[in-house]
């Protein structure tokens, strides 16, 4: 079988993508899996590659089908949309503008067959905003991008696998949101990701959205039993095993020892924050409903470290993988 060829978004140039970037590209643990292509900059990722005594040669490219995965070489299609002296670590309109093209290019060639998936360094969303354009963050954009009315956030670790109902909404609003219909259209894409990645049978929890999970009513106003119940119901009766609602507090440390292979989460926080725990270098963001494939790192622009060369690149290395082994599977 070929190798996939992987567009990677540089993300936002003034933040630590462009480092991760040519740090992930230029590890011998990537070797054999994929051809790698960046949508970005050329001259911020030579610049990174010095920042991070990265020993590559970045090669610009025509087109996605002129990318080789030779070893030491990192090549681009170079969209030259950010100034040669803009400073990392600091707020930029222009690098929230280069950001969305480089999304924007992805999609279009992945939604072309002319790349396999897609892998994105972070962006900001204030740049992105700066810049005039108005999403909460990848997920929603990338979905406006393929045309897709709804999509899912899925974390992954070695450990644990969660997928929202909600994400980048206030606390009241995620409340508000959640129905029924919404549970069950998660918890079905979240099931049938599972299967394709080869879990034949998962194993799916469901958190509640109060403390307890409601208690049997003690808490709140009846959400669990409004709210996700008869999402639950349905699910089940196609055979899908979600068990639920359960207790969040408790959920995480079950699906660590393995009793879960996929833990629903009802709002942002509620399932970032175990996964976070467990370390930014571990975890990758697999957007679910897409048309196509795309993976992220699980951490944001780190202004503070940016141009210092001393970012990690655990986590794109992590989100390269699964986008290549995503991308190979039927």
């Amino acid at each position: 079988m070929s190798l996939p060829t992987i567009a990677v978004t540089m993300g936002d140039a003034a933040g630590v993508g462009p480092e991760i970037v040519v740090r992930a590209l230029s590890s011998p643990e990537l070797g054999g899996l994929a051809r790698c292509v960046v949508i970005g900059d050329a001259g911020r990722l030579t610049r990174a590659a010095e920042l991070c005594g990265v020993d590559a040669r970045i090669k610009p490219v025509a087109d996605p089908a002129e990318a080789t995965g030779q070893p030491d070489v990192i090549e681009v299609l170079d969209l030259d949309v950010v100034p040669g002296d803009l400073p990392f670590g600091q707020l930029s309109e222009a690098a929230g503008e280069g950001a969305y093209q480089y999304v924007a290019k992805a999609a279009e060639l992945a939604m072309a067959g002319r790349v396999q998936a897609i892998c994105t360094a972070p962006l900001n969303k204030a740049a992105l905003h700066a810049a005039g354009h108005r999403y909460p963050g990848h997920t929603e954009l990338l979905a406006e991008l393929c045309g897709v009315p709804e999509v899912s956030m899925m974390l992954s670790t070695g450990q644990v696998r969660v997928i929202h109902v909600t994400t980048h909404v206030g606390l009241l609003d995620a409340v508000e949101r959640i129905e029924p219909g919404l549970v069950e259209r998660t918890v079905r894409r979240g099931h049938r990701t599972l299967v394709d990645s080869g879990v034949a049978a998962p194993r799916i929890a469901v958190c509640g959205i109060n403390p307890h999970a409601g208690e049997n009513g003690l808490f709140g106003r009846g959400e669990e039993e409004d709210k996700i119940e008869p999402a639950l119901a349905e699910c089940r009766a196609d055979g899908i095993d979600a068990q639920g609602p359960l207790p969040a507090d408790t959920v995480f440390f079950r699906a660590g020892r393995g009793d879960f292979d996929l833990v629903v989460a009802m709002y942002h926080d509620q399932g970032h924050g175990p996964v976070k725990i467990l370390g930014l270098e571990a975890g990758v963001n697999i957007t679910v409903g897409l048309p196509v494939i795309r993976t992220s790192v699980d951490h944001g622009t780190a202004f503070d470290i940016a141009g210092t060369g001393a970012a990690d690149a655990g986590s794109m290395l992590e989100a390269l993988r699964q986008a290549a082994t995503l991308a190979t599977r039927p």
